[in-house]
């Protein structure tokens, strides 16, 4: 995947996907014990979902980190919407909350 990295990207990335993790690495070869931890929650869901290495190129980080106003990777977006790290996810995937959440979001764009 090739960016610039412009916010218009990043939207139009998070907006066409339903799921979309920015990771260190990928979900097969994670680089870092956080984005693990998101992949492997993701994973879970059974759901489909993109992601994205932001090692793979040095503009990376530090643009989807302003764009989402948000200093940390992983970031993980459902439906558009930053729902946050790692830990985040692991805890809205323990209580159900994330898997309401697409479902709602699904609910919502039929």
């Amino acid at each position: 995947m090739s960016f610039n990295w412009t916010p218009d990207e990043l939207n139009a990335l998070v907006n066409e996907h339903r799921i979309v993790l920015f990771m260190k690495g990928t979900p097969e070869q994670p680089q870092c014990g956080f984005s693990n931890r998101a992949a492997t929650v993701l994973n879970q869901l059974g759901e489909p979902f993109a992601s994205v290495n932001v090692l793979a190129d040095p503009r990376a980080i530090p643009s989807v980190c302003t764009w989402a106003d948000f200093p940390t990777m992983p970031q993980v977006y459902i439906h558009g919407e930053l729902i946050g790290g790692s830990d985040i996810a692991l805890e809205m995937f323990q209580s159900g909350e994330l898997q309401q959440m697409i479902a709602d979001g699904d609910a919502n764009s039929e």
